[in-house]
């Protein structure tokens, strides 16, 4: 069986990285030295030896493989940041300190069970103080299974500057044997406050190469090779994207979609109409992707809530319901909000992939086309717009995602570089 570590793309520096710091936390476990565990972990962090350990006493870290109570993982999207993080859970859990994959703290890990790692996966646009205090304080409690309380937060780019507040003075001040990873596209003050990062060790991961991207869907999901090589240029080293383009023939057809909007810009009309089709269609993926989990949760709570029962006291509980099926509406619509502006990204990601193509065709760029499929057309807008107009595209749907990610509403940002696309 596999390693934790196996689906981890392309990431050979930062997968030697954390087995070596997976070893020496093992290494504090085995030698008895758990009381000691946050000062040899921030000895590991500086590069120090633990004061009044020394060199040679049983559990002291090496300063060169040492371990630290918290981690920015940094990359580009599709690069493995919480599959690393996980995975490094998964390696502190291990019974053998290497993230063998076999060991129940691995499985359990992996498998999203394990008592002591806590996933926290903002489903809305941020995620808040009053979540992030309660995570703190149950990572505080003492492990259960002997090993390393783990807090995995990803898109940590999320957090409230409250959030990020309460969060920070755990940090500060570790509970003893617990670890903190943070997922993150970058270290830049936009993504994470200077001084959480200050406090972290960073390990920065890379955009995979095609090649082994579509290794990966070889071997672990059974793709065709040629599918595989397929998916993997047009989702431009993003994994799960690959394996989505690979897989689901509705994500297909709306990739094809998107990449006939550069045909369809013939007038200020055909602008807006292509704008409309793109928002709508995000909004339809978006509604598919929530809607079995929102009426799951609606339908538990109710039932909680005594929804379906005939005495006194479950009609009382029910009209007494209202403010908790308003706030699960709340939390879906933020969910619904996240959904569609994540659709919506990856369609600008193919959009941005096709000007691209147009960009190093016009530029006799001695390099692969992102969307092979469509090289043809790419190869006339190149024609027809030279490197300065395809640059100018590109530029647009680029300052589109910024926008939307600057939270100006989607159909405005969208119009506005449908407008630009046809003006050139």
């Amino acid at each position: 069986m596999p390693d934790v570590f196996a689906d981890l793309v392309g990431q050979d520096e930062a997968v030697a990285e954390l087995r070596r710091a997976a070893g020496a936390a093992a290494a504090v476990l085995r030698a008895g030295a758990a009381d000691r565990a946050p000062a040899l972990i921030a000895a590991g962090a500086a590069g120090e030896t633990a004061p009044g350990t020394g060199d040679t006493e049983p559990g002291a870290l090496d300063p060169s493989t040492g371990m630290t109570h918290a981690w920015i993982f940094t990359g580009p999207p599709g690069s493995g940041r919480s599959v690393a993080a996980r995975a490094f859970a998964a390696a502190l859990q291990c019974t053998y300190g290497t993230g063998c994959g076999e060991c129940p703290g691995c499985h359990t890990t992996m498998g999203g069970t394990n008592a002591d790692v806590r996933m926290v996966v903002p489903e809305g646009l941020s995620i808040g103080v009053g979540e992030m205090r309660a995570l703190v304080l149950r990572a505080a409690s003492t492990p259960s299974g002997g090993r390393w309380q783990v807090v995995v937060i990803e898109d940590a780019d999320r957090l409230t500057e409250a959030a990020g507040n309460a969060l920070l003075k755990a940090i500060e001040e570790p509970p003893p044997r617990t670890v903190f990873l943070l997922c993150a596209p970058s270290t830049h003050p936009d993504d994470i406050s200077v001084t959480i990062r200050s406090r972290c060790r960073v390990v920065p991961l890379r955009q995979p190469p095609a090649a082994a991207v579509a290794e990966v869907l070889v071997r672990r999901d059974g793709i065709a090779p040629d599918v595989a090589q397929w998916a993997a240029a047009a989702a431009q080293g993003h994994v799960g994207r690959a394996r989505r383009l690979a897989r689901d023939p509705e994500a297909r057809k709306r990739r094809e979609a998107v990449l006939a909007v550069p045909r369809r810009l013939t007038g200020v009309g055909a602008a807006f109409d292509a704008a409309s089709a793109l928002i709508e269609a995000a909004e339809a993926e978006a509604e598919a992707s929530v809607s079995e989990s929102d009426a799951t949760e609606r339908a538990a709570l109710e039932t909680a809530l005594g929804a379906g029962g005939t005495g006194r006291g479950a009609a009382g509980a029910m009209r007494g319901a209202a403010g908790q099926l308003k706030e699960l509406e709340k939390r879906q619509k933020s969910r619904a909000t996240r959904a569609q502006r994540d659709a919506l990204d990856r369609a600008l990601v193919d959009l941005a992939g096709f000007y691209r193509d147009a960009l190093t065709m016009a530029l006799r760029a001695p390099v692969d086309p992102v969307h092979t499929d469509t090289a043809a057309l790419a190869g006339a807008g190149a024609q027809k717009w030279d490197a300065e107009g395809s640059l100018r595209r590109l530029e647009a749907v680029l300052a589109c995602r910024a926008a939307i990610e600057a939270n100006v509403k989607p159909r405005i940002a969208v119009e506005a570089m449908m407008l630009a696309l046809w003006k050139g």
